[in-house]
C-alpha cells in the first residue's frame, strides 16, 4: 500500500505525543493512587454465612459492621491522618478448607487485621496463615485451647475457651442441676468434641456419672439410633457439645422417644434460634447453656444500647457473638490509633498488650497467650420460649 510521506510523519508526531502522555500519565497515576489507598484501612471479617449456622455468621458480620460504620462517622484519626475503615467480609461456610482459602484472599488483599473466624475448625487452620503473614486475628468465639496455645503472636480470643466453659458446666450440672446419670453427645468438630471433653472430664472431678459418650456430625438430621441407646442408660442430663442447628431436631427427636432429661450445652446451643430449631420440644428450664462474656450492673447499660443499636441497623435481634465482634473491630483500631500504624507489624505489639479497654461485653485485657483475662460465662435457660439469664459466673 502507498502512504504518501506528510501522512507517515503526521503518524510518528501523533504516536510520539501519544507515549509522551501515557509516560506522563503513568508517572503521575501512581502517585495519587497511593495517596487514595493510605487514606484506606482494610479489615476483614470471616465467618458462615452460608449453611446451616449462616444466621450466626450473619450476627458476627453485622456486628462487624456495625462498629466500623459507627467508628467511620465519628471519625478515625491514626498518625494525624483520618483514614476511612472498610470491611472486607469473607464467608468460609464453617468448612475448614474454605477458611483457610479466604484466609489467603485477605492476606493478599493486605487487610491490617482480621476479626473471625466463628467456628474452632475453621479459626485453628486460618490461624497459620495469618501468623505467617503477620496480621493480628481475634477470634470472637473460637473457644478451642489449642487457638492460642500454637505460640503464634498474632492470636487473640474474646472468650472463654473451651477448659473454661466445659468445667464451669460439668460442675453446675453435678452440683446445681444434681446430674446423677448423664449422657455425653458431641459433633467431632473441634469445638463440639473439645467441650464434650472437658465437660466429662469436669462431671467425674464432680463425683457425677457419665452413662453414654455417642457422636454424630455436624450434618447429620437423624438421631435417633444414638439416642435410643442412650435411653437405655436411664440419663437425667443429656450434655449435647455442637451448635444450635443440630440441637433443635435432637431435642425434637428426644421428645419423640419419650427423653425427658436436661438439656446441656455450650455457647453453640445458647442461641435464640434453638427456640424456632426445638419448637414445642423444648420446655420450661429443660436446657440449660452457657453463652460466653456476662456483664451485671451499670455494665449492662452498655449492652443493652448496643442490642438496640443493632436492631435499629438490622431490623433483628443479635445472636449471640455479636458484641464479641463489635467490641473485636474497636479493640483493634484503637491499637492502630494507639500506636500510630495500621501497619500490623507496628501495632500488633499494642494490642497484644490491651488493659483494661471498657467493652459492651465487659473490659478486655488479653494474657501473654492472647486468650481474654477474667472471661466469665453466662448461665442461661429456657422460659416461655425464650433465654433467660441464671447467674454470671467468673
Amino acid at each position: 500500500m502507498y502512504t504518501p510521506v506528510k501522512t507517515v510523519f503526521s503518524v510518528l508526531a501523533v504516536a510520539s505525543l501519544l507515549i509522551a502522555c501515557s509516560q506522563k500519565v503513568e508517572t503521575v497515576a501512581p502517585g495519587a493512587a497511593n495517596a487514595t489507598a493510605s487514606t484506606i484501612v482494610k479489615i476483614g471479617h470471616v465467618g458462615p454465612t452460608s449453611g446451616a449456622i449462616a444466621h450466626l455468621g450473619k450476627d458476627n458480620e453485622n456486628g462487624a459492621r456495625l462498629a466500623i460504620e459507627e467508628l467511620n462517622a465519628a471519625g478515625v484519626t491514626i498518625d494525624g491522618k483520618k483514614v476511612t475503615l472498610e470491611l472486607m467480609a469473607e464467608d468460609d461456610a464453617a468448612d475448614p478448607k474454605q477458611g483457610t482459602a479466604v484466609a489467603l484472599k485477605l492476606v493478599d488483599a493486605k487487610v491490617a487485621g482480621v476479626v473471625g473466624h466463628l467456628n474452632s475448625g475453621t479459626t485453628i487452620p486460618a490461624s497459620r496463615v495469618y501468623s505467617d503473614a503477620g496480621i493480628p486475628q481475634i477470634s470472637p468465639s473460637a473457644t478451642h485451647p489449642q487457638y492460642t496455645r500454637q505460640g503464634f503472636k498474632t492470636t487473640f480470643r474474646m472468650v472463654a475457651d473451651d477448659a473454661r466453659m466445659g468445667a464451669t458446666l460439668g460442675k453446675y450440672t453435678v452440683g446445681t442441676l444434681k446430674g446423677k446419670a448423664i449422657a455425653v453427645i458431641d459433633d467431632r468438630t473441634a469445638y463440639g468434641q473439645g467441650v464434650a471433653e472437658e465437660f466429662s472430664k469436669a462431671v467425674l472431678a464432680a463425683g457425677g456419672k457419665v452413662v453414654a459418650k455417642e457422636f454424630t456430625t455436624d450434618k447429620a438430621t437423624d438421631f435417633n439410633a444414638i439416642l435410643t441407646t442412650i435411653k437405655g442408660k436411664r440419663p437425667d442430663v443429656v450434655f449435647f457439645g455442637g451448635m444450635d442447628a443440630v440441637a433443635g431436631p435432637i431435642l425434637k427427636q428426644m421428645m419423640s422417644l419419650g427423653i425427658t432429661a436436661r438439656f446441656v450445652g455450650g455457647d453453640g446451643i445458647c442461641t435464640e434460634e434453638l427456640m424456632k430449631l426445638g419448637g414445642d420440644a423444648i420446655t420450661d428450664e429443660q436446657v440449660v447453656c452457657a453463652q460466653a462474656g456476662g456483664v451485671e450492673g451499670d455494665g449492662r447499660e452498655g449492652l443493652d444500647a448496643f442490642k438496640a443499636r443493632y436492631k435499629a441497623r438490622f431490623g433483628t435481634d443479635i445472636q449471640v457473638y455479636s458484641p464479641h465482634v463489635y467490641d473485636a473491630v474497636r479493640v483493634m483500631v484503637g491499637a492502630m490509633v494507639k500506636a500510630r500504624s495500621a501497619d500490623p507489624a507496628k501495632y500488633l505489639p499494642v494490642l497484644a498488650a490491651t488493659t483494661g479497654f471498657k467493652g459492651v461485653t465487659g473490659t478486655i485485657s488479653f494474657d501473654a497467650k492472647g486468650d481474654i483475662r477474667d472471661a466469665a460465662l453466662t448461665l442461661k435457660t429456657v422460659r416461655a420460649g425464650k433465654l433467660e439469664t441464671l447467674a454470671v459466673i467468673r
